[in-house]
């Protein structure tokens, strides 16, 4: 399959690189999660829908993968990445986009349909959570699955910042196996992605690991204004996912006009846990948008 990979000038003067796939009328644009995660993660999985007529367009956002990768702290904000898509958006001269978001994309596509309404055919929003502070008491019961003394630990490793120890390290493994990827062998996409995260955006907008948030979104709460997003919406999440159904379905009862799935054997990659489940919702739902 033909790849175009295209260099984008930001107007703040660095540059991202975006990569398109098929030649359809619909484009499913892609805003992955992290930040500072290459986007291959979640454009591969997706390029099945080039068969089905749809364009596949992702971009390395400023600080990730192909793209530039500068150390100003003051460049990772919310408001920057959306007025960042919106260019490479332009640019790339896409029109009216059908917007899947995954992970922190669902921060990024939130604001962005919400900034850009003109600008989005339908949202998908995929392991996404828009209230950090209801998510963060959802994290924390996950981790009081793992027993008291687990967690009396690693909080105090967090009150520490011994945050690389050992045993800290070993309960945030178990953690991710439950509730990222539950797959015994994790795709290569998907690792080669991770061993390529910039944890320079991550760390200063979320914090050190999935599970802890002490970043400049870890008091944004967007649930009460996505009554404004009047697009039709998707809503989709892993039964074990660290971004929990909890925290779907208050988005989905937050949107005027979306429907809801809840994977039953998957936690924050259902894309690569159960692939073809979650591409005939996906599909389903995109031919329903006229």
């Amino acid at each position: 399959m033909q790849t175009i990979t295209r260099r984008i000038a930001l107007r703040e003067g660095h540059e991202v690189v975006a990569y398109l796939h098929g030649e359809g009328d619909r484009t499913l644009f892609l805003a992955n999660g992290g930040p500072g995660l290459p986007n291959r993660y979640l454009r591969e999985p997706h390029l099945r829908l080039v068969e089905k007529g749809y364009r596949i367009v992702g971009w390395d956002q400023l600080g990730c993968g192909a793209s530039d990768r500068p150390t100003d702290p003051g460049l990772w904000t919310l408001e920057r990445y959306v007025d960042e898509a919106e260019q490479v958006r332009r640019a790339l001269d896409l029109g009216p986009v059908d917007f899947l978001g995954h992970s922190w994309g669902t921060w990024l596509g939130t604001e962005y349909c919400l900034t850009y309404p003109e600008a989005v055919r339908s949202y998908i929003i995929a392991d996404g959570a828009c209230d950090i502070p209801h998510l963060v008491s959802e994290l924390d019961r996950l981790r009081l699955a793992l027993g008291s003394e687990t967690v009396t630990m690693m909080v105090a490793h967090e009150a520490a910042g011994t945050l690389d120890h050992p045993e800290y390290q070993a309960a945030v493994t178990l953690l991710n196996h439950r509730h990222v990827c539950r797959l015994r062998t994790w795709p290569e996409p998907l690792t080669a992605s991770l061993a390529d995260w910039n944890m320079g955006p991550y760390v200063t907008m979320q914090g050190p690991n999935e599970f802890t948030y002490t970043g400049n979104m870890k008091d944004w709460n967007r649930v009460p204004a996505m009554g404004g997003i009047k697009v039709p919406c998707l809503v989709l999440a892993g039964k074990y996912d660290e971004l929990t159904p909890a925290c779907s379905l208050r988005m989905h009862m937050a949107l005027p006009d979306s429907r809801i799935r809840i994977f039953d054997h998957s936690s924050h990659m259902p894309f690569y846990e159960e692939p073809e489940a979650y591409f005939a919702e996906l599909t389903d739902f995109l031919e329903t948008i006229s």
